[in-house]
């Protein structure tokens, strides 16, 4: 056949095959000549394979945590949505798998909590997140139109003077050597659990008394002054592994649910009272003594002065010796003229250390988001210089 005067030829073996072979040759050059493209339908991607040849090997790489996401994909994002496609996923039907969660019961006979509920719809939507960016999802995020749980994260986990002294006894006369050191180190520092699992002796500077924490939440190394009760609380440890608390064989230490159980109850602390309390009760017990917001922040390496704010209401002890301060005040009658002068000038000098904490909270928080401004303008000029 000939097309535009340039000859096109075929050989076939019979003439019902040549005339298929030339339909087939003309459909090709007008495919070409009009460009015209076979709209085939595309492979529609599911969430379990979005989630295990996408997302977890990007997890893997990228988060600490990866783990926990998928501890909640098998727990909950699967049972519901595997086989299904992403395009198939809509805000419905994850708001009724919110609704499924705070009914359900988990393995303690407990609903689910507002805050898995929230990671759960968090990992979702991250997973949507990156498969738009890696274009194999071309749909719009269905968890856009999904509301989060709120969470009330007024911090009441802490230890009062009373309980701090009854676990210290315990750690005292505690038959397991790293277990009573590791929770003593907590207590003094204020450390994350995970940041124990992966201290190392060479982070521990005891001439310099100050402590390396590697990659801790917030990615950057940190550097934190250790007290002389402190490394006496690792001072006789034995030196097995390169970890200060090793696991078995002394590998990294990824547990410590039990043994910390065993201390709890010993020391007759609530049940609903966890490890990551004596952290909170770390920075409480420094607020409510008086110690700047600032200095609290840096000790427990938060990123945002916002973070150690929420711990100046912690003390509950504290709020009742200045309400009884208060009533002394108010009826002097009852007690000698010279007592009740001592006493208004300790209300003064507490109410003025507290407007210099507030005052110096404000500072921090203003810097904080003078550094944001600085930085979001520098990228704006520098985007503008390359155009």
């Amino acid at each position: 056949m000939s097309n535009k005067g340039r000859r096109h030829t075929r050989v076939v073996d019979n003439l019902t095959m040549a005339r298929k072979v030339e339909g087939a040759i003309k459909g090709d050059l007008a495919r070409v000549e009009y460009d015209i493209v076979d709209h085939k339908a595309a492979e529609k991607v599911t969430l379990n394979v979005s989630f295990d040849n996408h997302f977890l090997p990007w997890a893997k790489e990228h988060k600490r945590t990866w783990r926990n996401d998928r501890y909640l994909y098998d727990c909950h994002l699967k049972p519901r949505f595997v086989g299904k496609a992403l395009e198939e996923i809509n805000a419905f039907e994850i708001n009724k798998m919110k609704l499924a969660m705070k009914k359900a019961k988990n393995k303690q006979g407990r609903p689910c909590t507002p805050e898995t509920i929230k990671h759960v719809v968090v990992l979702l939507k991250r997973l949507f997140n990156l498969a738009t960016r890696w274009r194999i999802h071309k749909g719009a995020n269905p968890c856009a139109g999904v509301e989060l749980p709120k969470l009330d994260n007024k911090v009441t986990e802490f230890l009062s003077d009373e309980k701090t002294e009854r676990l210290l006894k315990v750690l005292d006369a505690w038959p397991f050597k790293q277990t009573a050191a590791s929770i003593r180190f907590a207590v003094f520092t204020g450390c994350r659990r995970e940041e124990l699992f992966k201290m190392k002796w060479g982070d521990v500077d005891v001439e310099r008394k100050i402590l390396t924490l590697r990659a801790p939440k917030g990615g950057k190394t940190e550097i934190i002054p250790l007290s002389d009760t402190t490394l006496s609380a690792i001072e006789d440890l034995a030196r097995k592994s390169e970890y200060v608390f090793p696991g078995r064989e002394g590998a990294m230490l990824t547990g410590f649910k039990g043994p910390w159980e065993m201390v709890r109850k010993e020391a007759k602390l609530p049940a609903s009272f966890h490890f990551h309390g004596i952290r909170h009760s770390f920075a409480s017990n420094l607020v409510s003594s008086g110690v700047d917001f600032y200095t609290v922040g840096g000790l427990r390496t938060h990123k945002q002065a916002v973070t150690t704010q929420r711990y100046a209401h912690l003390s509950d002890e504290a709020m009742r010796r200045a309400v009884e301060k208060s009533a002394e005040v108010i009826t002097p009658k009852e007690k000698k003229e010279e007592a009740v002068e001592n006493d208004i000038e300790s209300a003064q000098r507490a109410y003025y250390g507290q407007q210099k904490t507030l005052l110096l909270f404000i500072e921090n928080l203003m810097a904080d988001l003078m550094k944001k401004q600085f930085q979001e303008n520098l990228e704006k000029i520098k985007k503008y210089a390359t155009i």
